[in-house]
């Protein structure tokens, strides 16, 4: 990984988006990438690790370049409203390995975008990777893929409409007392997680499956939505998504 003034100055406007054939073709012989390959680009919410931040390519033969995000050329450190930036050229690996590196080395929260083919197009991927940091957890570390997150994020990409999704199908829950709401979103939540198995999400919460049974119920009677109805589910899963990502978020444009 390499960062400096030098790169940030040919690489930002590339990160910026709608860049000339002229200006790609100087930034990729100035920085030895080839016009035409597979890249990524990865946008943190936090301060990129010292450790991740060497020069020469990774044991995959990735190789990473820290540039300045939009309206920021020439920028030291690559930041796009406090983020940091990095367009990386894959190796064989591709895009799982370079989360993965991110994720060894403890970086994060972060979001990778889906591989691009030109240096051309990491201006497109860069939003792309953008959308894909505000799926993560409220203050967690995590590290996404965008397309391990396409639902969420459409969600968070329409943050108007994730308010209102939220709002119809949550409305009458999100008017219980905390302890009561978290109790039944939790085992709504394992249940998912379970697969739809009752007993299985019984067992992950230490209750009776009986118990499982009378909160999903009364879950359903909340949002007037069945589980066994698989566009009301689908209501419920969005929902579910929009209440893990309102309560804050990694950056500006988040939904809450």
């Amino acid at each position: 990984m390499r960062r400096g003034t030098r790169y940030g100055a040919l690489l930002g406007p590339l990160l910026a988006d709608g860049a000339t054939p002229a200006l790609v073709t100087r930034a990729a012989r100035a920085l030895g990438l080839p016009e035409r390959g597979r890249y990524a680009v990865v946008v943190l919410g936090t301060p990129v690790p010292d450790a991740a931040v060497v020069e020469g390519p990774d044991p995959d033969g990735s190789r990473w370049w820290w540039g300045a995000a939009e309206g920021s050329p020439g920028k030291v450190e690559a930041r796009e409203g406090g983020r940091e930036v990095a367009v990386v050229l894959l190796g064989p690996a591709g895009p799982a390995r370079a989360a993965a590196r991110l994720r060894e080395l403890g970086a994060g929260p972060g979001g990778v975008s889906p591989v691009v083919g030109s240096l051309a197009e990491v201006g497109a991927a860069r939003r792309l990777a953008g959308t894909a940091l505000l799926t993560c957890e409220p203050g967690s570390r995590e590290i996404v893929r965008l397309d391990e997150r396409l639902p969420a994020a459409l969600l968070v990409s329409r943050p108007e409409l994730s308010t209102r999704l939220l709002a119809e199908v949550f409305g009458p829950l999100l008017t219980l007392v905390p302890t009561e709401r978290s109790l039944l979103v939790e085992t709504l939540e394992t249940w998912l997680e379970c697969g739809g198995s009752v007993g299985r999400a019984a067992a992950r919460l230490g209750c009776h499956r009986n118990t499982v049974f009378n909160r999903l119920r009364r879950l359903e009677r909340l949002t007037a939505r069945t589980l066994s109805r698989p566009r009301e589910l689908v209501d419920l899963v969005l929902a579910l998504d929009v209440l893990r990502l309102s309560s804050a978020s990694p950056g500006p444009g988040g939904v809450g």
